[in-house]
């Protein structure tokens, strides 16, 4: 049986980082891509995918939207002059299966309440592109849901 409880205790956030990206993976895979993985993690780069037009590099986001509103990647990382780079984005809901979003880096390039830039100058954090996933923004995300970015590629 699926497991559709995202939010118990149990599941930790490597866990759902874990799974996100094998989700990811798979459902590319499931469209006839060919993937390719790192060993080590360490630009910002989970996957890169293959499809019949160009190679794709993937940074996974999942979220549990009852608990999280908002998720970033570190400027340092993220490209958003990037043609080839995006963002797979899992949106999980306790008892559905998860909504999934294919996001270009260069979106991130237009003004937008939804995909944000924060500087973080003179402060601690690190810069970093966020997604605002509140339901008023989901409209916003619906043009990336991966069942209309598949033809792009």
């Amino acid at each position: 049986m699926y497991n559709l409880n995202w939010s118990r205790a149990s599941l930790t956030p490597q866990k759902l980082g874990a799974f996100g990206e094998y989700y990811a993976k798979m459902t590319l895979a499931s469209y006839g891509m060919d993937i390719y993985t790192a060993e080590v993690d360490d630009h910002g780069i989970d996957f890169v995918a293959e499809s019949k037009k160009r190679f794709l590099k993937f940074q996974v986001k999942a979220i549990r939207v009852a608990k999280s509103q908002y998720v970033f990647m570190r400027k340092e990382h993220f490209d958003i002059e990037d043609e080839t780079m995006f963002v797979f984005l899992l949106l999980l809901s306790d008892g559905e299966h998860p909504d999934t979003y294919i996001i270009p880096a260069p979106t991130w390039g237009q003004e937008s309440e939804v995909f944000v830039y924060h500087a973080y100058e003179g402060k601690k954090s690190k810069p970093e592109y966020g997604i605002n996933v509140s339901k008023k923004n989901r409209m916003e995300l619906e043009k990336y849901r991966i069942e209309n970015m598949l033809p792009l590629f």
